[in-house]
């Protein structure tokens, strides 16, 4: 339109010139021909100008249609939680984040998402650790990064590991998860042994369906091969739900076979994308049960800065090292793309609540 405009105008503009011209031609060469050149030059100016606009234009609206086709997730809020805004505390044996109001640090903005209430990003020197200390009525999970990390129940005594099962004692490395239900009431520690490296974990507490539960743990390692291919399942809800026999519960099977049962309506993933290719997360993963969902990404620090991914393809959903993203008002089935567009790849850790 704006075009179309601009040319009407100028036409009206070069026919003026053109009887100006014709009191003052140049002698010996017909007027005709000096308005004639003079219209065409000025039209052909005119269109170059015109196309030049319109080349903008098109570019303008070409980048908005790319931004608009590039997102999957239209109905979605996807708001980020930069690192800079969690909490963090440095004990010297504990250097840690949370992305949820934990210990001293209370943030009104961030306390809960859906059932998922703790997400610590922690780093424990060599020979130090969390002494036996009581949980109940938690889902807790720690997800290992880097290093080494002991589970020793409060029953067991250290020296006598070689008695006990791994649900009793576990010593963790890169891959494992260690699963707890807290329920009526549970005393563990967990310590790093190691006597040199410091261990990289993600400490992660979700809200269960209900209170009162039998304290149960669960040990089970995910492999980086697996999570190089895709979002793999780490964690899925019990079968039986919320009323659960108590035969179901002895058994803890999951809804998605080789994750580890947890009583919440709630799934997680984890994947390593390497950089410029992306992971597909399948919200509700197939194994919820309520429709509306709520997705949380997180993205560790593992890279010195060199990883980074992008949400929905959304560039104002782009994720460095540190920072989470709540991810609102999808459904189960709904497809959230994780492209990574770092120089590095990418573990990202997905989750899924009601």
């Amino acid at each position: 339109m704006k075009g179309l405009l601009l040319l009407l105008s100028s036409i009206s503009v070069i026919f003026i010139s053109i009887l100006i011209s014709q009191s003052t031609y140049l002698p010996g060469i017909p007027l005709l021909h000096q308005t004639s050149t003079f219209f065409v030059a000025s039209i052909s100016s005119l269109f170059k100008s015109i196309n030049i606009n319109t080349d903008q234009d098109q570019q303008s609206m070409s980048n908005a249609i790319k931004n608009t086709m590039s997102k999957t997730l239209h109905h979605a809020k996807i708001t980020p939680h930069r690192s800079g805004a969690r909490g963090h505390a440095d004990h010297g044996w504990l250097n840690t984040y949370h992305s949820f109001s934990f210990a001293s640090w209370y943030n009104p903005k961030f306390n809960s998402f859906g059932s998922l209430r703790v997400l610590n990003e922690d780093r424990v020197k060599a020979n130090s650790g969390f002494p036996t200390h009581p949980h109940r009525d938690f889902e807790i999970f720690s997800y290992i990064i880097s290093g080494e990390l002991t589970h020793r129940d409060s029953m067991l005594t250290k020296g006598a590991e070689g008695d006990a099962g791994s649900d009793k004692f576990y010593r963790m490395h890169r891959g494992d998860v260690q699963f707890t239900t807290g329920g009526t009431g549970i005393a563990h520690s967990e310590f790093n042994e190691h006597n040199k490296d410091t261990v990289h974990f993600l400490q992660i507490w979700a809200i269960p369906w209900k209170r009162g539960l039998k304290p149960r743990y669960h040990t089970r390692n995910f492999s980086d091969d697996e999570k190089r291919k895709g979002f793999v399942n780490i964690l899925s809800p019990l079968k039986g739900g919320v009323d659960a026999t108590a035969e179901q519960e002895k058994v803890a099977e999951p809804t998605i076979p080789e994750s580890i049962p947890i009583h919440a309506d709630f799934v997680m993933g984890a994947g390593i994308i390497a950089p410029q290719t992306s992971f597909e997360w399948k919200v509700g993963a197939k194994a919820t049960e309520a429709a509306k969902r709520k997705v949380y990404v997180h993205l560790p620090m593992t890279k010195g800065g060199k990883a980074k991914v992008r949400l929905d393809g959304r560039d104002d959903a782009i994720l460095e090292e540190g920072d989470g993203a709540f991810v609102e008002s999808v459904n189960a089935g709904d497809k959230l793309v994780v492209e990574s567009v770092g120089e590095a790849e990418a573990e990202v850790v997905v989750l899924d609540t009601a």
